[in-house]
């Protein structure tokens, strides 16, 4: 089983959703979505996992963003009330998987499920700080979530031997985009091979976004596209293209063509069964196209997604 962990911003839902909309992740992917604001984006998306019945996973207790706050402090009768009342109806539903972080926070909000009638054997739970080990075992005595997200660490597993899904960041982030014009290609990640052979449940990371989250975006000097595709010896590897006019901020669309032109170029000399993801971006060069930043991100998100779908589905 993947689990793909997003902060729930605009782009990384709006993939998830088209993802579920074209029925492209399979069995054995399941999307967590640590919600960062409360969003029509947001509902919307839950909603359209709920329509097609493929489970998804929503952290209640997010660490960053804007989401708890949010739900505190909705107006009566404003837009915010009526997305926080449609997220929490949805969130009922059986097929999103309630999902907690584990913090000072837990506790309150495990008794919270416990009243309402969620047993804590069908929970995610993420415990990535070893400080609160000993309020995962407090929690969780003589029970098993469906899913324990742990680090590699052999401190967590030693402790954690249930269900468990290991959780490492696999997306090597540059400071800056125009960094990956040094690192063309690279190795992502062989977790898809092996974690069977260590009894684990699934494995987990964050796609090809990284971990570290950050409020606001800025107009970035470079354009890059980071596509994941299997080597010879079916390892993950990743491909940066990178634009080449680098000097300033300005006409990302040019950037933009100098970046798909050459993933456009690599794919022809290597060709495979394209994703949708893929397969829109060469859409995109083919018709001197540009989307827009976020939606570079976003594809990027689909191909690495649904690469994994497929890759688990026909291994089964």
């Amino acid at each position: 089983m993947y689990l793909s962990c997003f902060r729930g911003r605009q782009y990384e839902l709006l993939a998830l959703r088209e993802l579920a909309t074209n029925d492209l992740l399979g069995d054995y992917v399941l999307p967590v979505i640590e919600p960062v604001k409360l969003s029509p984006t947001l509902v919307k998306t839950i909603s359209e996992y709920i329509r097609v019945k493929h489970q998804v996973a929503v952290i209640r207790n997010p660490i960053v963003g804007s989401f708890m706050k949010d739900l505190k402090e909705a107006k009566i009768e404003s837009r915010e009330e009526t997305y926080k009342k449609e997220f929490q109806q949805l969130y009922n539903n059986d097929i999103v998987v309630k999902s907690i972080i584990m913090q000072k926070n837990a506790p309150s909000l495990l008794a919270h499920w416990g009243k309402n009638g969620i047993p804590k054997q069908d929970l995610l739970v993420i415990n990535t700080e070893r400080d609160f080990l000993d309020l995962f075992e407090q929690e969780f005595v003589g029970i098993n979530p469906c899913y324990a997200l742990i680090p590699e660490e052999r401190t967590f597993q030693r402790r954690i031997k249930h269900n468990c899904v290991i959780l490492e960041d696999r997306f090597k982030k540059q400071s800056r985009n125009v960094d990956y014009q040094d690192i063309e290609d690279e190795f992502f990640s062989e977790d898809h091979l092996y974690y069977k052979d260590y009894g684990l449940k699934g494995f987990a990371d964050y796609s090809v976004i990284g971990k570290n989250y950050q409020e606001t975006g800025f107009a970035p000097y470079a354009v890059v596209i980071h596509i994941v595709y299997f080597a010879a010896d079916k390892t993950l590897r990743i491909k940066h293209f990178v634009s080449d006019s680098n000097e300033d901020i300005y006409n990302p669309a040019k950037k933009f063509y100098q970046a798909v032109s050459k993933l456009n170029k690599w794919y022809r000399a290597n060709p495979f069964t394209p994703t949708l993801g893929l397969a829109t971006l060469l859409e995109h060069y083919e018709n001197k196209t540009y989307p827009g930043l976020g939606s570079i991100k976003k594809l990027s998100i689909m191909h690495h997604l649904e690469l994994m779908g497929k890759y688990l589905s026909e291994g089964k």
